[in-house]
């Protein structure tokens, strides 16, 4: 089988370690058009359970990455200077250079054909592949050029944000709001290495031209956001690495493939950061389609139609609760006037995945502090 595969994320990675290792003879070849030691961002995070959706289908892969995570048992939201630790919700991450070059190292040993700073613009290119993945992010080619056959949807959000680096080093997952007077600033930071933290910065569109971001360069904006994180960033900088303001687009597609051309990860559909899924996501794509195809050898749209019986159904799921947890975030200059208390209730029932007695499994006192908020709910329970 010749497969090719566009994008050398952990989505196109995995998928292509999983089929070289399940059949030494497939010829696959991976096509990335940036260098070999060149990311854009920082850091990756993942929930509690971190690798463990891919520990039955590649144990290799899963204890070479997770060793090298960063993890820590609880989330922290603060409000201005009043923080709220938040129990029961552990999260890991890595930097992702570092989970990048492991990556390449796993699919390389087992005989993927890694071919770095080569740009793919047209299928055409491909030749007579079996089998074409796009795996090239929400930006994929692929699918702009195929929108109708796709059925692709996007929706751009309106809040602005950008992801940054830092040499503050945090000991927990955290959300931190600043309120100023022209509107409030939200940072989601986390450690990804004993040295580096990732350290998003998202504002509302408002607040964005308020400020003036649009007429300031590079520097200007960073030093800009030092001033107004400066109690949290304890004297450390803001580190750029090609980040530049942008919208988050929400990206979906009625169909997943045609002929031999298939999405998956970011090409296919896209998941806002708050919930730190994306990655997860196109490694979890990548997975089923891997056992489609397993279960159907000789039937590529057999297998292809597979793949998204699968998958659908628990990626719309996240695919919607991120959808609710963006617009949370487009609303945070009114959120942010809450108790902080009721903000942190409001931060962790968002998207309606966690009720209050889910909460109270995780964060006992939090539950608590909010029903002695709102007694006559206490008496309902």
């Amino acid at each position: 089988m010749k497969i090719r595969i566009i994008g050398a994320g952990p989505g196109g990675l995995l998928f292509a370690s999983l089929m070289k290792r399940a059949n030494p003879n497939y010829d696959i070849v991976v096509h990335e058009r940036g260098p070999r030691d060149a990311t854009w961002g920082f850091g990756v995070v993942f929930s509690d359970r971190a690798l463990e959706f891919m520990r039955a289908d590649d144990e290799e892969m899963y204890q070479l990455l997770l060793p090298n995570m960063e993890q820590w048992p609880n989330l922290m939201i603060a409000v201005n200077d009043h923080k709220v630790p938040v129990t029961g919700n552990g999260f890991a991450a890595i930097g992702r250079l570092e989970m990048l070059t492991l990556m390449f190292a796993h699919a390389e040993k087992l005989g993927v054909d890694l071919r770095f700073e080569s740009e793919i613009n047209s299928l055409d290119e491909l030749g007579d592949a079996d089998l074409i993945v796009a795996a090239n992010g929400a930006s994929s080619w692929v699918r702009e050029q195929n929108m109708e056959k796709f059925g692709t949807t996007c929706d751009w959000r309106p809040n602005k944000f950008m992801w940054y680096g830092t040499s503050k080093v945090f000991d927990a997952l955290s959300l931190t709001f600043r309120d100023t007077p022209e509107g409030v600033f939200c940072a989601h930071h986390y450690r990804y290495s004993p040295k580096m933290s990732t350290f998003l910065v998202e504002v509302t569109d408002a607040t964005w031209h308020k400020v003036g971001f649009d007429k300031m360069n590079p520097e200007e904006t960073i030093r800009y956001c030092e001033e107004v994180f400066a109690p949290d960033l304890d004297g450390h900088p803001i580190l750029s690495n090609n980040s530049y303001w942008r919208n988050f687009p929400a990206i979906w597609n009625e169909r997943w493939s045609f002929d031999n051309v298939v999405l998956i990860g970011d090409a296919l559909r896209t998941a806002h950061f708050s919930i730190g899924s994306g990655t997860r996501l196109a490694m979890e794509d990548s997975i089923t389609l891997f056992k489609a195809l397993q279960a159907n050898p000789d039937n590529l749209q057999a297998a292809l139609r597979s793949f998204k019986e699968l998958r659908e159904p628990p990626m719309r799921k996240i695919w919607n609760a991120a959808n609710v947890s963006l617009r949370w975030y487009e609303k945070m200059d009114e959120l942010v006037k809450l108790d902080p208390v009721d903000f942190c209730y409001s931060y962790m029932t968002r998207t309606g995945r966690v009720d209050h007695a889910e909460l109270a499994r995780r964060d006992p006192e939090l539950a608590a502090a909010y029903l002695k908020l709102h007694p006559e709910l206490s008496a309902k329970s």
